[in-house]
């Protein structure tokens, strides 16, 4: 299993995030891939690689999944942001403002001058800083997704794209969870570009892949499969309910298994084999799984029960799919053993094949 591995990942070092009410230092730190990355060199699986990709192809990934708009103010913001106040430089931008959807009556289809207004209309929390090298980070990852999916196009079994930020929360156009890009939904849509008629993507992380949701909500071509804890009590809170099954064209091709805090391995356990009778029955062509480590019985932001061996049992779970399978590095807290819990599922899988 080759390793596509997101050399500019530490340009986006967010300060502070709001938690809870106030501000608090930011979970999602550059150290959680050096664990990642540390541990595959201890126990390598295959080779490990920066991705070789043309920025021309790229643009064209990242823009078939993501809006121009919100592409277009990603790609400037932290200008706008110092532009706005030189004292800027020396903190992070975090959205104070928001327009709420219908029926509420505030409109989104009408671009703001203001930056504050647009930095709120491309966000959905205030938990996601965006930093001088946020854009330029999550391209990096964006490109480690492109890179792993052109692998499996090329014929090989499986491939890691292990980029920060995440990306499942990242929708057409928005971003939150920590999440700017939805590496696992550019992933998926090249492969169906690549010719794939049907992808599944089987969503493992804590948190429900709301991004992820969003963008194949109303296609049948896409499978979205999501286990995570209840929206009732849980982050992201307004999507991932078990009666989200799809619309228009994409209507039975969603499937939302939310779960309660404090959900051991066993319970959780029975939740992955459903969402694998799902991928089989829609006779899928490739699996992307968005890989969230924050499942683990010592996240700090999370609650559910799963212990570090558990995730080996996870990984050849997910290698009986018999499916090219395309990993892309998502939550996790625990930063110590992130690693440790990564590569176990990553061992297991490999074990299976």
């Amino acid at each position: 299993m080759k390793t596509f591995h997101n050399p500019h990942h530490t340009l986006h070092q967010g300060r502070e995030e709001m938690f809870r009410g106030r501000l608090v230092p930011c979970h999602e730190v550059p150290a959680r891939l050096d664990f990642v990355l540390t541990e595959l060199q201890r126990r390598p699986l295959g080779a490990l690689e920066a991705p070789t990709v043309s920025d021309a192809e790229l643009d064209k990934a990242i823009a078939r999944v993501h809006s121009a708009r919100y592409l277009e103010f990603l790609a400037g913001a932290w200008a706008e942001w110092v532009a706005m106040d030189p004292a800027n430089a020396q903190r992070d931008a975090l959205p104070s403002v928001w327009p709420l959807g219908n029926p509420h009556g505030f409109r989104t289809d009408v671009l703001p001058h203001n930056f504050a207004a647009r930095l709120g209309l491309f966000s959905f929390d205030s938990g996601s800083p965006l930093t001088a090298g946020t854009w330029a980070a999550a391209r990096g990852g964006a490109a480690c997704a492109l890179a792993a999916a052109n692998e499996l196009l090329a014929g090989e079994r499986s491939a890691f794209a292990l980029s920060r930020p995440p990306g499942h929360h990242a929708g057409p156009d928005f971003f939150g969870g920590y999440c700017f890009l939805n590496n696992a939904a550019i992933a998926a849509q090249v492969l169906r570009d690549g010719g794939l008629a049907r992808v599944a993507v089987l969503d493992v992380d804590y948190h429900h892949g709301n991004g992820t949701q969003t963008i194949f909500y109303e296609r049948g071509d896409v499978l979205t499969v999501s286990i995570h804890g209840d929206p009732a009590t849980e982050y992201p809170f307004f999507l991932g309910h078990s009666d989200e099954r799809g619309a228009g064209a994409g209507k039975g091709f969603n499937l939302n298994l939310p779960l309660p805090r404090g959900t051991r391995f066993d319970t959780w356990h029975v939740a992955l084999e459903r969402a694998l009778e799902a991928v089989a029955a829609f006779k899928a062509d490739a699996l992307v799984v968005p890989m969230g480590l924050d499942t683990f019985e010592g996240d700090p932001i999370s609650g559910f029960m799963l212990k570090s061996d558990d995730y080996f049992v996870v990984g050849e779970a997910l290698a009986g799919a018999g499916l090219p399978t395309l990993f892309t590095f998502e939550g996790g807290y625990a930063v110590d053993a992130v690693g440790t819990n990564a590569v176990n599922l990553l061992e297991g899988f490999n074990r299976a094949v």
